[in-house]
């Protein structure tokens, strides 16, 4: 399975990108193409869609963007297009904060998304988003502090606080460990 393409975009439209590798152009549904620039190389997340008659691209800003479009799959009555949509409308916290606090109405602002189908979202997807993403994000907060040049002691006086707070974005969580890690 493919998990990223990087390449230079050569043509944008309000639901696609085309991403140009190696003289080939990939057509790539995306979540949000009003931020690609024609003539940027970019690296653009991936899922490929595969039924009967369709093959498409789905393509996303960053990992767990593709995670949670992923998990909206799993949901009974949300196909790809119905998950894109939701993951273009709000920012991967604003869903996972609406789906914790249960918030059936957030859902239904989404165009296609009825009172049944948002509270099937909340009820298969309740409890399982953060915690199957929490590894992998810390996981990504440490090899980004390492980097960094923090030292695994430093990181995990503050772990704890990283594991309270991992409701945060990826960036915003990134944001908040650099902070914790200034302080005596």
């Amino acid at each position: 399975m493919y998990d990223y393409f990087k390449g230079l975009i050569t043509n944008i439209t309000p639901n696609n990108i085309s991403l140009e590798i190696n003289n080939i152009g990939y057509l790539i549904k995306h979540t949000r193409p009003f931020l690609c620039k024609i003539g940027e190389v970019k690296t653009i997340y991936v899922y490929f869609h595969i039924k009967e008659d369709i093959q498409e691209l789905y393509g996303f800003e960053t990992i767990e963007e593709r995670f949670l479009f992923l998990k909206l799959l799993t949901v009974n009555g949300i196909g790809p297009k119905l998950a894109l949509t939701i993951i273009a409308s709000n920012s991967t916290s604003e869903v996972q904060n609406a789906i914790i606090s249960q918030n059936h109405l957030f859902f239904q602002r989404c165009p296609g998304i009825g009172l049944k189908v948002s509270q099937q979202i909340i009820l298969d997807l309740a409890g399982k988003l953060i915690n199957s993403n929490i590894s992998t994000k810390l996981s990504n907060i440490k090899e980004a502090l390492v980097n960094l040049g923090y030292k695994n002691d430093e990181i995990k006086r503050i772990q704890p606080l990283l594991e309270a707070n991992e409701i945060l974005a990826l960036d915003e969580l990134l944001k908040f460990a650099l902070k914790e890690l200034r302080r005596p």
